[in-house]
């Protein structure tokens, strides 16, 4: 009964749903899904027919429809593999702009979640919100010591209207795999589960504060990219506060060129503060559209909003890098040969087909004049093909490649005849011999030993407990017993041939 009651409602929710997509004409990711056609035909009834791309109405609908979809559609605007090339890069564009609460309720916000009134966290504060979001807006204020900050404020009511919608998108993805088992290969459910998880985390801002703390710990140091101060008293979690950025938003190419900012080197630092999140760090900026980026007066590049954020470990990284300097180098044997070693290709599929496709993309792609060549692009199209080949989609590596698209479009506005990639390439070689090369082979070696003789004391206990075991007269079966001290004789040689091993390389290392 409580499954029906479920079902109705959802059914209910998804006839509004219907009906806001007809109306701009923007049906066709519920004929896509198909699994409630019944319903996608009575909608046909009342569409209006549109203009415009078919993106670019489903991201006008997803604004109607509120928060929680303009979101959704942010994360589809990551997978090419669903919604198309084309459709994808409509949402990317997807923007967020909702009409504001009132100061009044910010204003009780912030004194509920930090526990003091407004009037003794700041000295100042802006009833009108300098930027409202379907999550959160943003206040300018000034602390009693006189500095200036931003105060980011959660919507009321937020979480509940999302926990609404989460539900319904779940439900939504169960009722996919089931009507269309081709789907589960797309992960609809891993892509509301990852859905679920971002959004949980936008929604306490602590998180964000974390990130936001995290970025900036590992840019200590660099002129070249910045992130603002957190200021951790009057951050909680519905409430986020940080040192006010001052600079021209980066997508402003006239104002950069009126305040006598070198171009070429704002897009020197954009580069190199991408490729250093990436690959050096593996904990990358995931929103990074131009409304998020600014350049402050020296030059640097200030990043704001760090609600999303992506991260690769280690051999996702080397996947990447292996993959792109093949595609750069036309070595497309190299690209095929990465993907089945990652595990990415089943190795039940032709390794030779999957080349060939991978030159399918590549050559129309670097036949083109470098400023005009999109790695971004690259990666859409590879994950394209995906069907034809088995490929699982690979979630980390979407947010990126979403990344890299807004990356290149920023690129592309400051400087239309230089190519960022080309500007990144020596620091992506650089990180390839640093981690590849015959000294990065000798300090995982240490590496892996060291760890092994941390464990060495377990295993000597292990030892320990089977002779106390014997001792107190447990009795096992003579085969059991000596499979066990041969088992445990034999790691702990093991364990101290690689300690002596380790000792061997240390000496030679030094």
């Amino acid at each position: 009964m409580i499954a029906l009651a479920r079902s109705l409602r959802h059914l209910w929710r998804l006839a509004w749903i219907a009906f806001v997509l007809a109306r701009h004409d923007a049906l066709f990711p519920l004929e896509r899904i198909g699994v409630v056609p019944g319903l996608t035909l009575i909608a046909r009834a009342i569409r209006r027919p549109g203009q415009g791309r078919p993106g670019e109405r489903l991201a006008a609908a997803l604004q109607r429809l509120g928060p929680s979809f303009i979101k959704a559609g942010q994360t589809l605007s990551t997978r090419a593999d669903l919604m198309g090339e084309e459709v994808a890069a409509d949402l990317a564009g997807l923007r967020d702009r909702l009409p504001p609460f009132s100061g009044a309720v910010a204003r009780a916000t912030i004194a509920a979640d930090l526990g003091q009134p407004v009037e003794t966290l700041f000295a100042a504060f802006d009833e009108v919100p300098i930027a409202a979001a379907s999550i959160a807006q943003v206040h300018f204020a000034v602390t009693p010591d006189g500095r200036t900050v931003a105060v980011k404020v959660l919507r009321p009511g937020i979480e509940a209207a999302f926990q609404r919608d989460l539900d319904l998108f779940r439900w939504l993805a169960d009722m996919t795999e089931r009507a269309l088992p081709a789907s589960r290969r797309l992960k609809p459910r891993e892509v509301v589960a990852t859905f679920a998880e971002t959004v949980r985390l936008e929604m306490d801002l602590r998180f964000e504060a974390a990130a936001a703390s995290e970025l900036a710990e590992n840019f200590a140091g660099d002129p070249g990219f910045r992130v603002p101060a957190v200021d951790w008293q009057r951050t909680g979690q519905r409430v986020l506060t940080t040192e006010r950025v001052v600079g021209i938003p980066i997508s402003d190419r006239a104002a950069l060129v009126a305040a006598g900012h070198d171009l070429d080197q704002v897009l020197t630092n954009a580069a190199a503060a991408f490729f250093q999140q990436v690959f050096r760090d593996g904990f990358f900026h995931g929103d990074m559209h131009p409304g998020n980026c600014f350049v402050a007066p020296d030059g640097a590049v200030v990043a704001v909003d760090f609600g999303i954020m992506g991260r690769l470990d280690l051999a996702t990284r080397e996947f990447l890098a292996d993959m792109l300097m093949g595609f750069l180098d036309g070595n497309y044997r190299q690209v095929a040969d990465v993907h089945f070693r990652a595990g990415y290709v089943p190795a039940t599929q032709s390794r030779d087909l999957f080349m060939q496709a991978c030159r399918s993309i590549g050559e129309p792609i670097f036949g083109r004049p470098l400023a005009e060549i999109s790695l971004a692009s690259l990666l859409g199209q590879l994950f394209a093909i995906t069907e034809q080949f088995h490929m699982e989609a690979q979630p980390q590596l979407l947010l990126l490649q979403k990344t890299m698209l807004v990356a290149e479009g920023v690129g592309r506005a400051l400087n239309p005849k230089v190519n960022m990639w080309t500007l990144a390439r020596p620091l992506i070689e650089d990180w390839m011999i640093e981690h590849r090369g015959p000294e990065a082979r000798v300090r995982r070696g240490l590496e892996d030993a060291v760890a092994t003789v941390r464990r060495l004391p377990a295993l000597i206990d292990a030892v320990e407990r089977l002779a106390e075991q014997a001792r107190v007269g447990i009795r096992l079966h003579p085969d059991t017993r000596r499979a066990q001290l041969s088992r445990r004789t034999a790691t702990v040689a093991m364990a101290l041939a690689v300690t002596a091993l380790a000792v061997a390389l240390f000496a030679l290392a030094g």
